[in-house]
């Protein structure tokens, strides 16, 4: 009797310690269901930046993120040497010239959380040129809200060149 009055006294802070989360966390390669009013507007700019690529306009990019933010790209060089790419937006923006190739880039179900100003979107992508995809991954967004106004922080995507949809 003793041994579980100690057991139970040395076991009773535990609860109290342990961490729990809020909001369910993510679950990779889930998505929530089509967006709601709140979900709508933070995928309003990451639709912004798709038609500016699909634009091939890349002052089009810069009303939709924040302009101290970055584009991050992680991948494999062909001897599959990790390399990560990351760039400013006024960067990325430069680097987005007109041209005859038509771009397009897909995420057909994001999966989104938001906190007060801050949101996550993050699911598959392909990107595709002239229709046919080129390479695919995961985009994960970090957006902040300003003045009523989502707009991208920071994008980082996996990019990969096998496996991808419709190859």
């Amino acid at each position: 009797m003793r041994f579980l009055a100690v057991t139970l006294t040395l076991l009773a802070p535990l609860p109290a310690l342990a961490q729990t989360t809020p909001v369910t966390p993510i679950v990779k390669g889930t998505a929530l269901p089509p967006p709601a009013s709140e979900e709508a507007a933070v995928l309003a700019p990451i639709k912004g930046l798709f038609a500016a690529i699909a634009a091939r306009d890349g002052q089009a990019v810069l009303p939709f993120v924040r302009a101290e933010g970055r584009a991050t790209a992680a991948g494999n060089k062909p001897d599959g040497t990790p390399v990560v790419n990351s760039r400013s937006w006024a960067d990325f923006a430069a680097a987005l010239k007109p041209g005859a190739e038509r771009f397009e880039e897909r995420m057909p179900n994001p999966a989104i959380e938001v906190d007060g100003d801050i949101a996550m979107a993050w699911g598959d992508y392909v990107f595709l040129v002239d229709g046919k995809a080129v390479h695919c991954g995961v985009n994960h967004f970090d957006l902040i809200r300003e003045n009523g106004t989502w707009k991208v922080f920071n994008v980082t995507w996996s990019r990969r060149t096998t496996g991808c949809p419709g190859q």
